[in-house]
């Protein structure tokens, strides 16, 4: 199965809450905040000390209901953290050849990171057909994911980065577009 299934994850989630956790308190307006919207997954990024705790408080408490991913992971060492707090789905903001290698290893869906050309391809060559672009606004937006439909058109993408409530449509109708992340869904 290709990145451990994350197709069926994107496919079932067109939106995916991007959250960067600054306290513990915000763990439960995240839920609620998600839930109120009806969407039944969240990625929490791994940009403050509270992540892993927030992870693992709704691992524990709501992932009957909630698909949790875990963002912004870089390393093999932070790979293993998600493989040891069971994460649903894993985030990267770049590829590399070893990132996705372990990634690969630890039965967890993926969605490695790409912004340029040369991304895309080595994600090819490591057999990643699901990529996310990011930061899509910096990278050229819908434009950008326009010329790589016509370049790749075996790859599907999950944007974000400067996805926000007035365009995230404009994005789902691309073609090359099976969901997109962004922070707007939990404001």
């Amino acid at each position: 199965m290709k990145q451990n299934g994350i197709e069926n994850i994107l496919k079932k989630h067109q939106q995916i809450p991007v959250v960067t956790v600054s306290d513990m308190n915000e763990v439960e307006q995240v839920r609620n905040a998600v839930a109120g919207r009806g969407i039944q997954c969240v990625e929490i990024t791994l940009r403050t000390p509270f992540a892993w705790d927030a992870i693992r408080h709704l691992k524990d408490n709501f992932s009957d209901e909630l698909s949790v991913g875990v963002g912004t992971v870089c390393s093999e060492n932070e790979v293993g953290q998600c493989v040891k707090y069971g994460v649903d789905f894993i985030v990267s903001p770049g590829s590399t050849v070893n990132l996705i290698n372990s990634l690969e290893k630890s039965g967890i869906p993926f969605l490695p990171g790409v912004a340029t050309p040369s991304e895309i391809i080595q994600a090819l060559e490591q057999k990643c057909d699901h990529l996310k672009f990011f930061p899509a606004n910096l990278f050229g937006g819908i434009e950008a994911l326009k010329m790589y439909g016509a370049l790749f058109n075996a790859v599907k993408f999950c944007p974000t980065g400067g996805i926000n409530e007035a365009n995230y449509r404009e994005y789902l109708k691309l073609d090359n577009v099976v969901s997109v992340g962004g922070s707007w869904l939990c404001k």
